[in-house]
């Protein structure tokens, strides 16, 4: 890594993310220079918290809005100054063709849980099935998180930990519709477990890629048991406690900063004017804008495409359900289902494939503030507001690219109250709270809007195709890159983003392992 430039800094990072700032803390620790370059006047890229509504003291996860795969390993590493709180309740999904009643999913009541199941399926027997199911997936979910703060392992150590030859095959090596329909037998219960498989992918049940399975998996390991936990003080934290790791460890952060071009042998150019150069780069941006930055005429990366609707929401109150037996701060304190049966997921995916948003769109509705009432003023905890974030599934960027941005987004948005309105007692319309000047508190962000405000190619949350988190038998693993899965096809630049073979969700995985295959290429 000789050359007759001079040397601005060990590591140049391209991008602002949670990522990145993972990178740029642990590079720094290690006493290496790191310069981060953000095009945005902030970090944290879609790990932030905002205040959308004019005169409204409400901070908003406005993009990304929980964290799973974020490692106790990494917040210790980095002395992170983050509180994290654990959802009591998991779920609660109404049944679409009798929405007065649902299942609730109480993991600390087991009794009234079965109940629910029974209550709402008729199958006595199906609440023990669909606890049995995640029991059986534990072991993977430890196996596999377990190893994620290492280089890759590879996928025989894997296996042989998990111990199940026989869910190993059906969950790596055949489509997730065989396994939810030899372990559920309710169309409703296969819908809620399907439905991690499909938050920002567009698949069928049966799709032959496995790209449901893989989604599926990333969403089931978390922390080693599949729990999902709420940032104190909204996703913004996530990022304000890297960066200010990053800070302390003596990153150079520069923000404003947007990057024109790159080349393979370490430089790097600003859309100012400024000139960079770096012994490595690191990429925490989508390899397809890489590949830009890059002039690469035959691009490397996978064509990526988000899949999905955002809705964020204030309500002056929680509005009331269909289902009177269920104490709406019950049900919308975990993940609540919306016409996300198993075949109303699959027809959806055949509307959205045909050129249609769904209609019913398939959507979950997550209340932050329930958990978390410090994003919430004073004034508006008092009044009994709360925030609503609404995701709504199966809605490809194809649809969006092709459309206009006003119409389509206005469009989506009405699919996405119709559905949710169809399980209330009341339009949610009529509960919304409005802002300093009228206006009702509700925006949708479709894949374009996420592309142009983030340059999120394709509106894609994971950056592209997901991976999974180890290597094949035969991958010879002969590079630091290649180990920590953050090769590209140049030598000095590597993943530290989403891109990487273990990113994708609000995990610092990506940066992680860029720092990590950076600090062995820069020591040897």
């Amino acid at each position: 890594m000789t050359g007759s430039k001079s040397v601005d800094a060990d590591v140049v990072i391209i991008g602002g993310g949670h990522n990145a700032l993972v990178a740029a803390a642990y590079l720094a620790r290690a006493g290496t220079r790191v310069i981060l370059l953000e095009r945005l006047p902030h970090l944290g890229g879609a790990a932030v918290s905002e205040r959308p509504w004019t005169g409204v003291d409400a901070k908003l996860s406005r993009y990304s809005y929980l964290v799973s795969l974020l490692p106790e390993q990494l917040r210790r590493d980095l002395g992170l100054r983050l509180e994290l709180k654990r959802r009591r309740i998991s779920s609660y999904t109404p049944d679409p063709a009798h929405p007065e009643r649902g299942i609730l999913v109480d993991t600390g009541d087991p009794a009234a849980t079965a109940q629910s199941f029974r209550e709402a399926t008729g199958d006595a027997g199906e609440a023990s099935r669909f606890a049995a199911f995640y029991e059986r997936l534990a072991p993977v979910a430890r196996a596999t998180f377990g190893s994620v703060m290492a280089p890759l392992p590879k996928e025989a150590d894997i296996r042989t930990a998990v111990g199940d030859d026989e869910l190993w095959e059906a969950l790596t090596q055949r489509p997730l519709g065989e396994l939810l329909r030899s372990s559920l037998h309710t169309d409703i219960a296969r819908g809620i477990a399907l439905t991690d498989g499909l938050i920002g992918t567009f698949a069928r049940a049966d799709d032959s890629s496995l790209c449901q399975n893989l989604c599926f998996l990333y969403h089931v390991i978390g922390g080693g048991t599949g729990d999902w936990d709420v940032p104190v003080g909204g996703m913004g934290q996530v990022s304000a406690a890297l960066e200010d790791a990053a800070r302390r460890a003596g990153a150079d952060l520069r923000t404003n900063a947007a990057v024109a071009s790159v080349s393979p042998d370490g430089e790097v150019h600003t859309v100012d004017g400024e000139r960079f150069t770096a012994r490595l780069i690191l990429s925490g941006v989508a390899p397809a804008v890489l590949d830009t930055l890059l002039g690469d005429e035959s691009p490397t990366a996978a064509a990526p495409e988000g899949a999905q609707l955002k809705v964020n929401m204030l309500l002056k109150r929680l509005p009331r359900l269909l289902d009177t037996r269920v104490d709406p701060t019950a049900a919308f304190a975990g993940t609540f289902h919306i016409n996300e049966t198993m075949s109303q997921l699959d027809r959806a995916y055949d509307a959205a494939a045909n050129g249609a948003v769904p209609d019913p769109l398939p959507a979950e509705i997550y209340c932050h503030s329930l958990t978390d009432p410090t994003i919430l003023g004073p004034e508006l905890r008092a009044s009994g507001a709360q925030t609503l974030t609404l995701f709504g599934l199966h809605v490809p960027h194809r649809l969006s690219a092709a459309a206009d941005g006003d119409a389509f987004r206005e469009s989506a948005l009405q699919n996405a109250l119709r559905s949710l309105n169809s399980v209330l007692a009341e339009p949610i319309e009529d509960t919304l709270f409005v802002d300093a000047n009228g206006a009702p508190c509700i925006e949708a962000r479709t894949t374009t809007d996420l592309e142009e405000s983030l340059a999120m190619s394709a509106g894609d949350i994971f950056h592209g195709p997901l991976s999974w988190p180890w290597a094949t038998d035969d991958d010879p693993l002969n590079s630091p890159a290649a180990r920590w899965g953050v090769a590209t096809s140049h030598d000095r630049i590597l993943r530290c983003g989403a891109g990487a073979q273990r990113g994708g969700a609000v995990s610092g995985l990506g940066g992680h392992d860029g720092a990590m295959a950076a600090l062995e290429i820069l020591r040897s």
